[in-house]
C-alpha cells in the first residue's frame, strides 16, 4: 500500500479532527468573546447537586475558590486545543488534553455513561480516537512535525 492509499483511509478521522476542532475553537473563542463571560463557578454551583462523590471536594476546595483561574483556563483550553486540531500540531497531546478536560466536565455534571444525556462522555471517546489514531499525519502539521520532533510521532 503506498502513501496516498493510507491518506486516503484516513480521511474520515482527519474529518473528525477537524470538525472536533472548529467545535471547540468555536466554543473557546465565544468564551472568551461572548457578551457572557464563561464563569466556571457559575457552572459549578449548577451542576455540583448531581456531581460524582469523589468529585465534590475537588469542586468545593479547589475549583469553586479559584474560579477566575479555572474560568480562563476551561475557555483558553478549549480554544488552543481546538486550533491544535484544526491545524494537526501536537494532536496526541491536544487530544489527551482535551479528554482530561471533558472528564472533568463528565465527573462534576454526575451523568451515567448510559443516561443519553451524556454528551461529555461521547467527546471523551472522540478525543481518545484522535489521541490514539495518528490522526493528523494525513492532512495536518503532524507528518513535517514529526519528522522534524521524535517526541511527537
Amino acid at each position: 500500500m503506498n502513501g496516498s492509499q493510507i491518506t486516503i483511509r484516513r480521511w474520515p478521522i482527519e474529518a473528525l479532527r477537524i470538525y472536533t476542532g472548529v467545535f471547540f475553537a468555536f466554543h473557546g473563542f465565544n468564551k472568551l468573546t461572548g457578551d457572557n463571560p464563561f464563569n466556571v463557578a457559575g457552572f459549578l454551583e449548577n451542576v455540583k447537586a448531581g456531581s460524582f462523590g469523589f468529585y465534590q471536594p475537588l469542586i468545593d476546595s479547589v475549583f469553586i475558590p479559584n474560579a477566575g483561574l479555572f474560568s480562563a483556563l476551561v475557555a483558553w483550553g478549549e480554544l488552543a486545543i481546538g486550533i491544535a486540531l484544526i491545524l494537526g500540531v501536537a494532536t496526541r497531546y491536544a487530544s489527551f488534553a482535551g479528554a482530561f478536560m471533558l472528564a472533568n466536565f463528565w465527573f462534576a455534571k454526575g451523568q451515567s455513561i448510559f443516561s443519553g444525556q451524556n454528551h461529555d462522555a461521547i467527546w471523551v471517546a472522540i478525543f481518545l480516537v484522535l489521541a490514539l489514531v495518528p490522526a493528523g499525519k494525513a492532512f495536518g502539521l503532524d507528518k513535517k512535525l514529526s519528522e522534524r520532533f521524535a517526541f511527537l510521532g
